[in-house]
């Protein structure tokens, strides 16, 4: 059954704080809920779906439905594929709509790894935990998250003749973005030569190819049709999606691909477009590698012509030919919980609304793609793709 134009994102809200010393988590959670709902004109008593990951506390949702009052469930999903978890979020609860299962569905996130110093870049972090099956044969190697991007973008290199100039070019592009967005951790422009200045943190990443690591959350009301056309608020509807798991693959392992090569494709085939449709796109950016791999996946560009791609501004919103992370991403803006995933879909939605800023939105935009990335590119990471239109 096809989700295209079953369901609408009828709410939308980021966390404006990026450090939170004086809030829980579950207190981030509810925030982001009020507000999302606030922005779609729509209360808790009318939610009867909830959607939530690994970043919720306690027992997840059974823990966050009764601390947000959510008296009227009738559906709930945990999937958890990290960071990509919140897109594929916005595709259950699509799919859940369009099965008559819920209403009003409603999606947060939220997190302080600022506050509590948890970047999920050290050895042992969630990712590779004792308990994990794969811990006894990689943790005596050490895998850290940057060694495992890094890793990929050696590859990467290694096989296309990738530079770490062009890898530069992402950052300088969101960095341009961020310096209009009040609520950026890194609001700064920087220029190529900035970024292969900064600390080499694992070659050849250096420090500025790295997203910040911020406090906040996030939240989205997916809804029927009929019940968005009655909220007064511009319509967004889901038109494609797409996901996938991207692992070892029994050994075949090839680390210049990540799994946008399957669930974008999914994602374009159901919403009936092209790449070449899409005016703006949301893209994870937990690393700059991170992009231009997705890119090349995603169908912008052909495998091993990313760096050409991205270069020379490309992805600067009335500059190039597809803007992406007008917020400035989780390059520059946030990334909280460690899972920038929801932020993608936000931003987006803004696009489509016309309620980015000014000097970064685009014109008429009508057609846009947010995609998300959970785990590790250089060993196992959940993918997810929508694709989303103005109604």
């Amino acid at each position: 059954m096809s989700i295209k134009r079953k369901a609408c994102i009828a709410g939308a809200f980021e966390h404006p704080t990026r450090k939170a010393p004086d809030k829980t988590v579950a207190q981030l959670h509810a925030e982001c809920a009020r507000a999302a709902l606030e922005d779609a004109g729509l209360a808790l008593q009318d939610v009867d779906a909830y959607f939530c990951a690994g970043d919720a506390p306690g027992l997840g949702a059974n823990s966050m439905a009764d601390y947000l009052g959510l008296t009227r469930l009738r559906h709930v999903d945990t999937t958890d594929t990290g960071g990509s978890a919140y897109l594929i979020h916005v595709a259950h609860a699509a799919q859940a709509i369009a099965a008559n299962k819920c209403d009003v569905a409603l999606i947060t996130l939220a997190g302080r790894p600022r506050t509590e110093g948890a970047s999920g870049v050290g050895v042992g972090s969630r990712l590779v935990t004792a308990a994990t099956p794969d811990a006894a044969w990689e943790m005596p190697y050490a895998p850290v998250t940057v060694n495992m991007y890094a890793l990929a973008a050696a590859r990467h290199m290694h096989e296309y003749g990738t530079s770490a100039e062009q890898l530069a070019w992402i950052k300088v592009a969101a960095a341009h973005h961020a310096q209009y967005n009040p609520h950026a951790m890194l609001r700064e422009p920087v220029t190529v030569e900035d970024v292969l200045a900064s600390p080499l943190i694992s070659d050849p990443l250096h420090k500025l190819d790295c997203c910040v690591v911020s406090d906040g959350g996030g939240a989205l009301v997916v809804v029927r049709p009929e019940i968005a056309r009655g909220l007064g608020r511009p319509v967004v509807n889901v038109l494609g999606a797409g996901e996938t798991i991207k692992g070892q693959l029994g050994g075949a392992v090839d680390l210049t691909w990540s799994g946008a090569a399957v669930s974008g494709p999914a994602a374009f085939a159901e919403a009936g477009v092209t790449p070449a449709d899409i005016q703006y796109a949301s893209i994870y950016d937990s690393f700059t590698i991170t992009v231009l791999m997705q890119l090349e996946d995603l169908g912008f560009c052909k495998k091993g012509e990313g760096g050409r791609f991205v270069a020379d501004g490309n992805l600067i919103s009335g500059t190039g030919k597809l803007p992406f992370n007008t917020d400035g991403g989780g390059l520059c803006n946030n990334h909280p919980a460690n899972r920038g995933g929801i932020t993608k879909v936000i931003e987006a939605v803004r696009q489509l609304r016309g309620e980015a800023h000014p000097a970064v939105q685009v014109p008429d935009c009508a057609l846009a793609l947010a995609q998300g990335t959970g785990g590790l590119l250089g060993s196992r990471h959940g993918s997810a793709t929508l694709i989303l239109e103005r109604a």
